[in-house]
This record gives structure tokens, sequence and C-alpha cells, in this order.
């Protein structure tokens, strides 16, 4: 999970950057995945050294974003029918979306794969 970790991150990072250029440097909301993709990063250097932390850390972090960023992904009909306020940001928050989810998604699968490989542990010792 920390590479996982550094990749969305890493991806969130992009994303936010591309999105921050493609506003024409407008607004700095438009670096918010930015943000949330250091603070990944952060998180993900974290768990190289100390795994269970950083990527429980991360995965709170990954939650406050998809939470976050839910409003703006319910606006996605209005880019299409070409009524959207903001579609940039709508689409970036969708992919922001997608990319947490994704991740917290397999930090779960991770867990559950934990608990089962320590279980299978304990029983072989036994």
């Amino acid at each position: 999970m920390p590479r996982n970790t550094l990749i969305a991150g890493g991806v969130l990072v992009v994303l936010g950057v591309i999105s921050y250029v493609a506003s024409a440097f407008a607004s700095v909301t438009a670096l918010i995945p930015a943000f949330l993709g250091v603070v990944l990063v952060i998180c993900g250097l974290i768990a190289r050294k100390k795994p269970m932390l950083g990527v429980h850390v991360a995965l709170v972090v990954a939650l406050l974003g998809l939470v976050g960023t839910f409003m703006n992904v319910l606006k996605i009909g209005e880019v299409f029918a070409g009524t959207a306020e903001r579609p940039l940001a709508v689409v970036v928050s969708a992919i922001t979306f997608v990319l947490l989810l994704i991740y917290i998604a397999l930090g779960v699968r991770s867990f559950v794969a934990a608990r089962r490989w320590k279980k299978a542990d304990a029983i072989s010792q036994a």
C-alpha cells in the first residue's frame, strides 16, 4: 500500500497542476487535487517506515477528499447537458473522486488480506 499511496498522490498532484493550468491560473481551488496528492505522497513516504500509520492516515485523507468532491460529482450531468457553471471543476472533481474511490477500495482490500494472512499465520503456529 505505501507504493499505491505514492502513486495515487502523484497522479493527484499532476491532475491538480493540469487543472490549474487549464483554468488559466484563474483559481487556486483548481489545485485542490494537488494539495490532496501532496498529503498522500507525504503519507506514502511515512508508510515506507511505518506502514500502518502512513496508510491509515492516507485513507482518512482520501475519505475526506471523497466526501469533499461528492457534491461536484453530482453535477456531472450538467457538464454533458452544457449547463454546468464550471465544467472543468466538475470534471476534475469527478476524476479526483474516482481516483480516491479506487485508492480506498485497494486499501480496504489490503486490510482484509492482511487480516486473513494474520489469522492464517496464527492458525498455522497453533
